[in-house]
């Protein structure tokens, strides 16, 4: 039976989160519900999930030393990374100690990076994906593209929300797209992933929740990105039964291979009634803050009831809902909304303002949310929220 306690006594439990941008404040938000007390870490000061925290700490995360110095001053019940760009291998001699790693130190390892998820996937479970080739140098990345073949998908085997991916589409991007992949990745340069171009009908994100009671697939999102970064989502993604139960029993079979309890991403390529495997993140999923709006209980809420050990008994579907990113491009700290009385005027439309505290490039600051009769009425929904929305970059 847990235990729960009040948050800064000597009786609280304590959850510590490694990454924590906007997803990661929604979690914090979901267990403080249940009277946990929360630590949030991070590579830079003010992120959206410090703002909520009890404490913060900003470290260098993929500094081991510094991780572990953190974790054990603070030794929390539950450390939950949010982010790949970690010292994983520090979480697996900790987890070793007797420490909690959520989902598993191993998940975390292997997803941290896109090498370690694809071979497990594809050469250990034997789930269908995309041809693919490794290369640490620009030699081993030219013969890598010549063997997997143009058109391909280029990513560092480290980044996340679309950093350093590009497509090459024809021999002149080569170069672009290893230039591009080096300076996009989590750690800097390095390795990268050439695939092959699926050709697909649509991609799908399949939110998979392991709890005590077993595991639970949610209604497939559809999403659309640019260069990679999520831009809309849509729940649920129309389906042939027989692409459904194929995504069904791919996100059982990798997300029962990684263990643990938690949310998971499992993302796939779908065409026709053929399902391919993607990638999956341990933790909840952009392509996911749909969930704030189409169920009783979002992917947030399954998080946390799931790292807690507590039940899910049922999960509610509300109907057609879309998410479209707020991205804001710029170099600034001073970001200023205005318009929402407009945006938010027509009904089932609701907007989340994530605080981060600058922009260099582009970043997403923001989410809206809508419900509709369809999934086509919702999409429609959240562009028009979009464009009424007010956004002013002001200099530093």
């Amino acid at each position: 039976m847990q235990t729960f306690g009040s948050p800064l006594t000597s009786v609280a439990r304590k959850a510590l989160l490694c990454g924590s941008g906007e997803l990661g404040k929604e979690v914090v938000i979901e267990l403080q519900r249940y009277g946990i007390e929360v630590i949030a870490v991070d590579r830079y000061a003010n992120a959206p999930a410090m703002q909520l925290a009890h404490r913060c700490h900003v470290i260098d995360m993929l500094d081991a030393a510094e991780l572990r110095r953190v974790i054990e001053l603070e030794k929390p019940d539950w450390i939950i990374p949010e982010v790949e760009a970690i010292a994983t291998p520090e979480l697996v001699k900790l987890e070793e100690e007797g420490f909690n790693v959520i989902p598993t130190a191993k998940a975390a390892l292997l997803t941290m990076d896109r090498e370690g998820i694809r071979r497990l996937a594809a050469e250990t479970l034997g789930l269908p994906t995309a041809d693919y080739r490794f290369a640490d140098t620009y030699e081993e990345f030219r013969t890598a593209v010549a063997q997997v073949g143009i058109p391909c998908v280029v990513k560092p085997v480290m980044s996340s929300s679309g950093h350093g991916q590009s497509t090459v589409k024809c021999a002149e991007d080569i170069d672009r797209a290893w230039q591009v992949a080096q300076e996009g990745g989590r750690a800097g340069a390095g390795r990268v992933i050439v695939e092959a171009f699926v050709n697909f009908d649509y991609e799908i994100t399949l939110l998979t929740v392991r709890h005590k009671a077993g595991t639970t697939t949610l209604e497939p999102i559809g999403h659309h990105q640019v260069d990679g970064d999520y831009r809309e989502s849509w729940q649920p993604q129309p389906m042939t039964p027989a692409a459904m139960e194929k995504a069904r029993q791919i996100a059982v079979s990798i997300t029962g291979a990684l263990g643990g309890l938690g949310i998971f991403g499992v993302e796939m390529f779908v065409k026709g009634d053929d399902v391919i495997f993607s990638e999956v993140s341990p933790r909840p999923h952009d392509t996911g803050m749909v969930t704030m709006i189409s169920q009783d209980l979002s992917e947030f809420a399954l998080h946390a009831r799931a790292i807690l050990g507590l039940p899910v008994p049922a999960i509610r579907f509300f109907g057609p809902s879309a998410s479209k990113a707020i991205v804001v491009e710029g170099d600034t700290d001073k970001v200023v909304f205005s318009n929402l009385e407009k945006v938010l005027e027509e009904e089932d439309v609701q907007i989340r303002l994530f605080g981060k505290p600058e922009v260099r490039g582009h970043r997403r600051f923001g989410v809206l949310l809508a419900r509709g009769g369809s999934v086509e009425e919702a999409l429609a929904k959240v562009e028009r929220a979009y464009a009424k929305l007010k956004v002013e970059t002001l200099p530093r």
